[in-house]
């Protein structure tokens, strides 16, 4: 699953089995001793738990608000678990609300090291993790609140290989008439 270091992987099958189904947006950073940073991050994490009982996406931001470093993050902090199925409408989300608060969005997997460092993306500035306390592997999917039936725990039809190369075919025939669209080298 390590592309850092590797050529991008091309094979299918390969791409399936390894797709990401299940995030963090880990964390929503503050400034401990900062209150308006403090109070900041606590309305955005009300607006979120009102926008999902509303329906507007699938998220749980975990019940912890941590007002102190906590793990590899350096800062109060607190999360949120997203499936894959809502990744687009939280990640917009947060990038026109989180004011000035920065945002750590990583994917859960079996390498949780990788996924804080060399996977992870920012929504603002960054912050400095400390990875050594982070595990290199573990055992298993770190799949979270199977009962929802989201993510690594999904009940929804997946698309077949056959099915996604025909999409793909589609998508190539139609972009292969628009002016903008990359073309294929092979």
């Amino acid at each position: 699953m390590d592309t850092i270091s590797g050529a991008p992987v091309t094979d299918l099958d390969t791409v399936l089995k390894t797709e990401i189904k299940e995030w963090h947006f880990r964390n929503i950073y503050f400034r401990q001793n900062n209150a308006k940073e403090q109070h900041d991050a606590r309305e955005l994490r009300e607006a979120v738990l009102k926008l999902v009982r509303m329906g507007a996406f699938v998220a749980v931001p975990l019940f912890r608000f941590n007002t102190e470093p906590t793990g590899p993050h350096p800062v109060g902090s607190f999360e949120i678990w997203v499936p894959a199925e809502t990744f687009s409408a939280v990640f917009s989300y947060l990038v026109l609300n989180r004011g000035n608060l920065s945002v750590l969005v990583h994917p859960l997997t079996r390498e949780p090291r990788a996924d804080h460092d060399q996977r992870k993306a920012w929504i603002g500035d960054p912050w400095p993790l400390d990875l050594c306390m982070l595990p290199v592997r573990t055992d298993n999917v770190p799949s979270q609140y199977a009962s929802l039936k989201l993510g690594y725990n999904t009940i929804a039809p997946i698309m077949s290989p056959d099915e996604r190369r025909n999409v793909g075919a589609h998508v190539s025939k139609v972009l292969g008439r628009e002016e903008l669209a990359a073309r294929p080298t092979w």
